[in-house]
């Protein structure tokens, strides 16, 4: 699967990824809202067989194809953002987890 993957510029480390470019007409508001201007980060094609370093891969393709975007955070405890009360909002809005 293609896949196209954001950096939000008011959330350190945290990343959204998309199954269509510039797709974000899927995301929840909240969501939106919380993650603040995108900037594209890349481009890639995922597959079962492709680790990533951080996630699932077996999960980003789900969460791709169930509902076409991936919320990628940073891992609990490096970032005191990670705990703010935007994360939490979008993620309870978030169908599908």
């Amino acid at each position: 699967m293609q896949c196209y993957v954001y950096a939000s510029c008011r959330k350190p480390d945290a990343y959204l990824w998309l199954a269509k470019r510039d797709g974000f007409d899927v995301l929840p508001e909240s969501l939106r809202e919380a993650l603040g201007k995108l900037r594209f980060a890349l481009e890639l094609q995922l597959d079962v067989r492709r680790r990533l370093p951080r996630e699932d891969t077996a999960q980003v393709l789900a969460h791709l194809r169930e509902r076409g975007w991936h919320l990628q955070l940073p891992p609990e405890g490096a970032l005191a953002g990670a705990n703010h009360p935007a994360y939490g909002a979008a993620l309870h809005d978030a169908p599908g987890d």
